[in-house]
């Protein structure tokens, strides 16, 4: 005699063979014994399919893209300083400067290092790339990489040319890329994360350059290309002419928000200290300062840090000593023995920062959108808390409250929910609709890549997983946004509290949102 259990239908006990179609499903590991054929399991999968449409789709969620998003808690009530880097974090550029950059590198790379002139009629395409891809300077090959290391398949591209998946799992003998083939922020293997806002221009010659060497039969090393690059475009900043550029036009490379002011003044007007540490010299800074906050700017900071040479800044033992800025250029060596307020210094080192400031620990918050060189050494080694500022957030944001890209993720859900329901039966009828039901799956997460970018997909996420740039950022970022100005939605006693996210041994608190047998059911009564 079956067993007996019971009903979620009818919240009866009832023998086995007495129970609905659909309830059968929640408690088929008890009844190994009935089994049934797939005209059973299709329509499972039309009513779940049915169901899932039903539901209502809130599609008034684009606004978060303003949002700061949380990896740790942190209570603003507990701030006392306030940190920023300047490129990219206090100040935020226009999208031309990428189609400059690319320009001037590849102007580099044909006057100075005499690549082919027929590079010249490359183009920038910022729809190609996004930032955070991984570039194996050995093969060649340009892709996404997720938190576990292994390559995302469909990602991998040869200049503009994607590769097969049987292709990449041939090269790597799988997807895994072992760790010390990484080269992250202390590593020294051949695969490069291209991570900071030189990225996509770097990435765009890197395609462009190895099609053109393709097209062309030219034989070429990628590694050398990959460096001549990556130096070219780098020079760009060294020598200075990134920032000539930028200054003689601030209007067309930079975005002009007088929330920028209004955010500096609040936190001064709640006592806090405020100051700056960034890589670029003063009088560029002082420039775009003066354009979007005003002359007075210095005014609203405490210290103001240039030429800090990060991340050195934040992890040389004995590091440089700060020098007093002389707008002469006239050197000095007189030590500084204290920091002072409307003051420019450069150089310098983190443990003289925090003896001349009393700066330390999780009183200091630092804004940065470099997470390698910003973030890493601030929140690892010296405790302060840190946010991640990364433009890209609101189009990813945007994309993914559409309606169309929710619907698609939530019935991808239940698709695999019901692909380990049909595994677990073990029946003709279900391990036969399985295949099919992979091909299905195969063709949602390909659509849900393609609505992000065509190619890569996800700057987060790659399927299933974060991507390798999300752990890193989520490692070393308490919260995350897409500009500094966001923080003015927020009190400065505010609290930002993370998600709890299940973990894969626990079950769902309330109600599991993929499994709608119990749902369907219930609304099946009478």
């Amino acid at each position: 005699m079956a067993s007996a259990v019971k009903c979620v239908c009818r919240n009866v006990k009832l023998l086995a063979n007495k129970h609905c179609g659909l309830c059968i499903l929640i408690c088929n590991r008890h009844l190994s014994s009935v089994t049934y054929d797939r005209s059973y399991w299709q329509k499972v999968y039309e009513e779940r399919k049915r169901k899932i449409k039903d539901i209502p789709i809130n599609a008034s969620e684009a606004n978060r893209k303003y949002n700061i998003f949380v990896n740790n808690e942190i209570s603003l009530a507990d701030i006392k300083v306030y940190g920023f880097d300047y490129d990219y974090t206090l100040a935020q550029y226009r999208d031309d400067l990428h189609y400059v950059l690319y320009d001037l590198g590849k102007e580099s790379l044909i006057t100075k290092l005499k690549y082919p002139e027929g590079i010249r009629e490359q183009t920038f395409n910022p729809q190609f790339i996004h930032r955070g891809l991984h570039y194996d300077i050995r093969k060649g090959l340009l892709m996404k990489i997720d938190s576990y290391h292994h390559i995302q398949l469909g990602t991998v591209y040869r200049g503009t040319t994607q590769l097969s998946d049987n292709e990449t799992i041939e090269l790597y003998n799988g997807t895994h890329v072992p760790i010390e083939d990484m080269n992250t922020f202390y590593g020294s293997g051949p695969m490069h994360q291209l991570v900071d806002m030189f990225a996509p221009p770097e990435m765009n010659l890197i395609t462009n350059v190895t099609d053109y060497f393709i097209a062309n039969n030219i034989a070429y090393d990628p590694e050398n290309v990959f460096y001549d690059i990556k130096n070219a475009v780098q020079g760009i900043h060294v020598s200075g002419l990134l920032h000539n550029t930028i200054v003689s036009d601030l209007e067309r490379y930079l975005e002009k928000e007088g929330e920028t002011k209004t955010l500096l003044e609040k936190l001064v007007n709640t006592g806090n200290k405020l100051f700056i540490i960034s890589n670029s010299g003063f009088p560029f800074i002082d420039a775009g300062m003066k354009y979007m906050v005003g002359p007075g700017w210095q005014d609203l900071f405490d210290v103001v840090v240039v030429d800090a040479r990060k991340p050195k800044f934040f992890n040389e033992a004995s590091g440089r000593p700060f020098r007093l800025y002389d707008p002469l250029e006239l050197r000095t060596f007189e030590r500084v023995k204290i920091l002072e307020k409307g003051k420019v210094y450069q150089q310098g080192n983190f443990k003289d920062f925090r003896h001349m400031t009393g700066y330390y620990g999780p009183k200091v918050l630092y804004f940065g959108d470099h997470v390698y060189s910003d973030l890493a050494d601030p929140s690892l080694k010296h405790s302060w808390r840190t946010g991640a500022i990364i433009p890209e957030l609101e189009t990813e944001v945007e994309v993914i409250s559409t309606p169309e890209y929710k619907a698609t993720v939530r019935w991808l859900l239940v698709l695999q929910r019901l692909l380990e329901e049909m595994q677990e039966a073990a029946t003709e009828g279900s391990l036969d609709m399985i295949p099919s039901l992979l091909e299905e799956r195969d063709a949602i997460r390909t659509k849900l890549k393609g609505l992000c970018n065509e190619r890569f997909g996800s700057m987060f996420r790659t399927h299933h997983n974060p991507t390798y740039f999300t752990r890193r950022m989520a490692r070393f970022a308490d919260i995350y946004t897409s500009k500094l100005t966001n923080l003015l939605q927020y009190s400065d006693k505010h609290t930002f509290y993370p998600r709890r996210t299940l973990l894969p041994h626990e079950p769902f608190p309330f109600h599991d949102p993929t499994n709608l047998v119990q749902e369907v059911a219930q609304n099946r009564k009478g």
